[in-house]
């Protein structure tokens, strides 16, 4: 039987003990959060009271460019952010099953060592999508409203792609970092990557130099395609990643993830070295 066939009662190549492997590892994430609900509970309820605060508390001292509801504005950078974030939850994660010897015991098992890597991949994927949907139905109860169609859904896709490209920085950072403790001190890092770019604020109000660091931010270039998207578009920039948010939307996550995915694959390599 080849290796690569999938099918078959008793011969099952490669490629299907991969998948199910794989399988096996998401389930296992999966049954964490069912089982601790107070993390999931965090995790989801984060962004709700981000959204509420900024929308709310700050709303009506933001200023759009080109005038306009800051609501339409600010919701799209909401779900950025919430896809920016879950690196760090990505890292904790790995970095408590790497220092409670999960990933040893993986790794002695005769499972496909990809499967732990892309199982990981997939779960924070599965969860991403019920963060976006919690959050987007809390923008619709705020008076939020995007225009449906193919836009939508596209959108949807941009923010997910973005957060597969992040999975593949938190996977390294929790093979990097050497306790829980230390994975929770990575919100220092999240915190400045968000905050200087366009999810607040536009990168034409903020002082020259501060605000052609956010256009080039990668985050940027997706909160601003998926205001685009979602049919609520705020007056870009003049430099030329500002114009083309779409094309760069599309293009910043497949840089991140040609650097942080081969970095990652070679930190779980050299862990048992």
């Amino acid at each position: 039987m080849s290796a690569l066939d999938l099918t078959g009662p008793a011969g099952h190549g490669r490629v299907y003990w991969a998948l199910a492997d794989c399988w096996n590892v998401v389930r296992r994430g999966l049954t964490h959060y069912q089982r601790q609900p107070v993390n999931i509970a965090w995790q989801l309820g984060f962004p709700i009271l981000s959204v509420l605060l900024y929308g709310y508390v700050f709303g009506s001292a933001m200023r759009v460019p080109g005038g306009g509801d800051y609501k339409d504005f600010l919701m799209p950078g909401m779900f950025v952010m919430t896809m920016a974030f879950g690196f760090i939850n990505t890292a904790t994660v790995v970095v408590y099953d790497s220092t409670k010897g999960v990933i040893d015991r993986f790794r002695s098992m005769p499972m496909a060592s990809s499967a732990v890597v892309a199982g990981r991949g997939v779960t924070d994927l599965i969860v991403a999508c019920a963060e976006l949907a919690i959050l987007m139905l809390t923008a619709l109860v705020m008076g939020w409203r995007p225009d449906g169609g193919w836009g939508f859904l596209a959108a949807f896709g941009l923010l997910l792609w973005l957060r597969f490209a992040l999975i593949w920085l938190g996977v390294w950072l929790g093979l990097l970092v050497p306790n829980p403790e230390a994975a929770g001190g990575l919100f220092a890092v999240a915190f400045p990557l968000t905050m200087i770019s366009s999810i607040f604020v536009a990168p034409q109000l903020m002082p020259d130099w501060l605000g052609w660091v956010a256009a080039w931010n990668p985050i940027s270039s997706t909160a601003a395609a998926t205001r685009e998207l979602f049919g609520t578009p705020v007056g870009g920039g003049d430099s030329w990643v500002e114009q083309h948010a779409l094309l760069m939307a599309g293009v910043w996550p497949v840089i991140l993830t040609a650097v942080f995915l081969p970095l990652a694959v070679r930190k779980f390599r050299r862990l048992s070295r």
